[in-house]
């Protein structure tokens, strides 16, 4: 890779950093090129130039995201084979965005979905997907071990978690206190888990 090469990497990196942070703060229709561009301090027609408008921008903003994520997840698959280590790690991710005065960014999406271009609607999509997909594996061996815990099928409990911990995220941001994310959070998958077995006394 030449110069040149590694500066319009640099440059589209830069700008999908920009354009993240401010989805998370702000929403994808809070922001426009020009908040980009001023920011970087670049023309516009930069902007244009890796990417030709804003929804292949939020596209390659999901892409991203998701891929980012993905990794997470296979980080969290390596540091524990204990099912509950790896839900509560799983929390931790949304945690650990909220930290930083930030939201999901598939989360914030997804509340502005129907304005979203389809393309952009489908990323989100499949990024829930996939999440409730890595969920549905966690559940199952939980189940299997006799570790976990819940009622009906997993796909259905996956789900309840997604939902549970994107809503924990939108309530605790008013209020600026991560504690209220962190006990919803709690609160939400202590309920999966089965009581440990106890010994009868002889």
């Amino acid at each position: 890779m030449n110069t040149g090469e590694v500066e319009r990497v640099d440059t589209a990196t830069q700008i999908l950093d920009v354009a993240e942070r401010l989805v998370q703060v702000r929403g994808f229709n809070g922001f426009s090129y020009a908040d980009v561009a001023a920011e970087l301090k670049i023309t516009k027609a930069a902007l244009h130039y890796h990417f030709a408008g804003k929804a292949e921008l939020g596209e390659a903003l999901v892409v991203r995201y998701a891929t980012r994520f993905a990794e997470a997840l296979v980080g969290v698959e390596a540091r524990s084979v204990d099912v509950r280590a790896r839900l509560d790690a799983y929390a931790d991710l949304y945690l650990d965005v909220l930290r930083e005065q930030r939201m999901c960014l598939c989360g914030m999406m997804a509340a502005e979905y129907q304005t979203l271009p389809a393309p952009m609607q489908d990323a989100v999509v499949r990024f829930f997907d996939e999440n409730e997909r890595w969920l549905v594996g966690v559940l199952e061996k939980g189940r299997k071990e006799g570790t976990l815990t819940f009622a009906g099928p997993p796909n259905e409990t996956a789900r309840m978690i997604v939902s549970g911990l994107e809503g924990a995220m939108l309530v605790a941001r008013p209020f600026g206190d991560i504690t209220r994310f962190q006990s919803a959070a709690r609160h939400l998958l202590s309920g999966l888990q089965s009581a440990p077995t106890r010994v009868p006394r002889s």
